[in-house]
C-alpha cells in the first residue's frame, strides 16, 4: 500500500471513529496507541493527524498534546439556524423542478421510520444524510452538498446528537417536503423544510434540558 494510500485511510478511519463516537470529544490522541492500532508507523499517521488538525476536527494543545476536540450546543444549534437558511431556499427551487426518482426512494424508506421502524442512530444519520443532500441536488445546486457534508459532520460531533434514538417525527417532516416537491409547491417546500429546521433546534434543546 502506498503512503498516500496510508494516509487517507488512516484519515478516514480515525475521522469515522471520532463521528461515530469511539473516539470521544475532548479525548487526548497517542499516536503510538493509534499507530500500533492502524498498524502503521508514525509519518503516514502524523500525516492524517495534520489533515484532520487542518479541518479542525483535532486541536494541539500548548503542550502538543493532540486533543478531539468538542462542539458545543451554541456551535450545534447555529448550523441549524444556517441550514435552515440554506436548505429551505432549496426545497424550494427543487419544487421547480419537481420530484427525482433519488427522493422518491427517500420518500418510502421514510415512511417506514414514520410508522416506527426501530433503527440505530448512525444508520438512520445516513438515511438523513441521503435526504438533505437528495433536496439539493434536486434543486440544482452543485455547490450546497459540499457545504452540508461540511456542516453535518461537524454537527456530528456534538455528543447531544447521539441522545435521541427515536426517528419517527424526523421521519414525517422529511416526507412533507418530499410531497410539497412532488405537488411543485416552492412556498410549501420552504415551509416544510424550514418547520423541520425548527423542529430540530427544539429537539435538540429538549434533549439538552433532560
Amino acid at each position: 500500500m502506498s503512503s498516500e494510500t496510508l494516509v487517507q485511510a488512516a484519515y478516514r478511519r480515525i475521522k469515522q471513529d471520532i463521528l461515530e463516537g469511539r473516539i470521544r470529544p475532548d479525548t487526548a490522541l497517542s499516536e503510538r496507541e493509534l499507530a500500533e492500532s492502524l498498524g502503521i508507523s508514525r509519518t503516514p499517521l502524523r500525516s492524517a493527524l495534520s489533515r484532520l488538525e487542518r479541518e479542525a476536527v483535532i486541536g494541539r494543545l500548548g503542550n502538543g498534546v493532540l486533543l478531539v476536540r468538542s462542539v458545543s450546543v451554541e456551535q450545534l444549534i447555529e448550523i441549524v439556524q444556517l441550514r435552515q437558511i440554506l436548505e429551505s431556499a432549496a426545497a424550494a427551487r427543487a419544487a421547480e423542478f419537481g420530484l427525482t426518482p433519488e427522493l422518491q426512494a427517500i420518500g418510502q424508506v421514510m415512511v417506514g421510520y414514520a410508522e416506527g421502524r426501530d433503527t440505530a442512530f448512525d444508520d438512520f444519520w445516513a438515511e438523513d444524510d441521503r435526504f438533505h443532500l437528495a433536496v439539493a441536488r434536486a434543486a440544482r445546486l452543485s455547490i450546497l452538498p459540499q457545504i452540508l457534508a461540511e456542516q453535518r459532520a461537524i454537527a456530528r460531533r456534538c455528543t447531544i446528537t447521539r441522545t435521541h434514538d427515536r426517528f419517527a417525527d424526523q421521519a414525517r417532516e422529511h416526507i412533507a417536503v418530499i410531497d410539497a416537491i412532488a405537488a411543485r409547491d416552492p412556498a410549501a417546500a420552504q415551509a416544510a423544510m424550514a418547520a423541520h429546521f425548527e423542529n430540530v433546534r427544539a429537539r435538540f434543546l429538549g434533549w439538552l434540558a433532560r
